[in-house]
């Protein structure tokens, strides 16, 4: 659990400044040898990353869930996913950092296809993603005349084959977020601290209440009180995980005045204790 009082956001691990190219690629060894092949737990706000394992392995964590990635398999990162990795030592292989806006200009059918990658994504690579990777990291290295307009049409591509892995949605969810949707997950990150319901969202969209139920339900099978719920827990579980930060403080950042209340909330949510839930990344 990290010291801080705040989850790292990075742009590249360990950087602050801008992303450094349209897609950027580099290898383990560029980075993961200087951290002692431990990553720690941090996140990104504007970019999603592809790790690609060709020997050794990863140990990952993303969100609190425990991942093994093994030679010729993928693991996938949306953006604002907590995650840390401890390297074998030698691992070999490589990371695509995909900037927001290239993610989110995906077409045709970009919300079904954002749905897909706005959860982290493990699997095989399968012998035509192999292929698209391989050129992908080729073209990063290109110097040619309208290198960046290929490079992101291929990284369109590559991030359509992926959405592909996604498995399959609870009953009743259909998977395809629509606009409004996406521009309600943007308002919840940039009020989660103030309480809001889900009238006060639907008024921000413009929208009724029960147009937002409606759009909540049809993409994932939740109303949009449990939808947004569920998106304040979901930072709970993060901020309890990865800071140091008092439990009443936690519920403070999330809008929850009363501290009891955040704790009988979150019980609900996640049948434990915050206190409980905090034991689980410090035992």
């Amino acid at each position: 659990m990290s010291a801080e009082n705040t989850i790292p956001a990075f742009g590249l691990y360990g950087e602050r400044d801008p992303f450094p190219d349209v897609i950027h690629f580099e290898d383990f060894s560029a980075r993961a040898p200087v951290h002692g092949w431990r990553i720690l737990p941090h996140r990104h706000s504007q970019m999603s990353q592809l790790f690609l394992v060709d020997s050794g392995w990863i140990d990952a964590t993303t969100d609190g869930e425990e991942r093994h990635i093994t030679p010729d398999h993928f693991l996938y990162i949306p953006e604002h996913c907590v995650h840390d990795f401890v390297f074998r030592p030698g691992t070999s292989g490589g990371i695509f950092s995909f900037p927001i806006s290239v993610v989110g200009s995906v077409a045709p059918d970009t919300h079904s296809i954002l749905s897909a990658l706005s959860k982290p994504l493990t699997g095989p690579l399968c012998p035509r993603l192999r292929q698209m990777t391989d050129l992908l990291r080729d073209m990063t290295l290109d110097a040619t005349p309208f290198r960046a307009q290929q490079v992101v049409g291929l990284a369109h591509s590559v991030l359509a084959k992926l959405a592909e892995t996604r498995q399959p949605l609870p009953e009743g969810a259909s998977g395809r977020k629509s606009a409004r949707l996406f521009e309600l997950d943007d308002l919840i990150t940039r009020h989660v601290a103030d309480g809001w319901t889900a009238s006060a969202y639907a008024d921000a969209l413009s929208i009724s209440t029960g147009h937002l139920s409606r759009l909540c339900r049809h993409a994932t099978g939740l109303g949009a009180t449990a939808y947004i719920e569920e998106k304040v827990m979901q930072e709970a579980c993060r901020l309890l995980a990865f800071t140091q930060l008092p439990i009443s403080e936690v519920g403070y950042r999330l809008g929850f005045l009363d501290p009891s209340y955040f704790s009988k909330r979150f019980r609900n949510a996640r049948g434990q204790t915050p206190s409980d839930y905090r034991a689980m990344f410090t035992n």
